[in-house]
């Protein structure tokens, strides 16, 4: 199974057009939505080419390949423009032989991991800044940055996986 992993669009459509696109270009099966979708969130300011309407529409035609999680700057409200779940803290992607614990960041991160044994990847965003990492525990970390709104230097990104490796690609 094939990958795209996204974070942190913050209703920047142009920038979920290229990761999109970028992402095609790949090949995927599954596009796994980290949260922080539509809103900016209070700490970013308005990004340039905000249209969280245009993001929602853009992320729907892809509703059947998306699997989601619930980002600190999504509401129920966001739920209301999109058609696919976006509720949930977390979710387990099984991908045949990696299980990939799917989640925003600020409930469960490098310091709160989720339960052993449930997955051998922990998948976040949230901070905005892309992360591969083995802890000592085994469990591996992958931070795909962020789609649209980067920090701590690093440039507008996404995360794939291709069935063995995973990987942050630049916009």
């Amino acid at each position: 199974m094939r990958i795209l992993f996204l974070s942190d669009i913050h209703g920047v459509p142009a920038a979920l057009d290229a990761a999109l696109a970028a992402g095609a270009a790949l090949g995927y099966d599954k596009i796994a939505l980290l949260g922080d979708l539509l809103y900016h969130g209070p700490r970013n300011g308005v990004p340039n080419f905000y249209d969280p309407v245009k993001v929602a529409e853009m992320l729907n035609a892809h509703k059947d390949e998306i699997v989601a999680v619930r980002g600190n700057c999504d509401a129920e409200v966001d739920q209301m423009m999109v058609k696919f779940p976006i509720t949930a803290d977390y979710q387990v992607l099984d991908a045949g032989n990696k299980k990939f614990f799917l989640t925003h960041g600020h409930l469960w991160n490098e310091w709160k991991l989720p339960p052993i044994g449930i997955a051998d990847v922990l998948v976040h965003g949230h901070t905005h800044v892309p992360e591969l990492k083995t802890l000592e525990c085994g469990m591996t970390i992958f931070n795909p940055g962020s789609v649209s709104l980067p920090k701590g230097g690093s440039s507008r990104s996404f995360g794939y996986y291709d069935g063995e490796n995973l990987k942050h690609y630049v916009i």
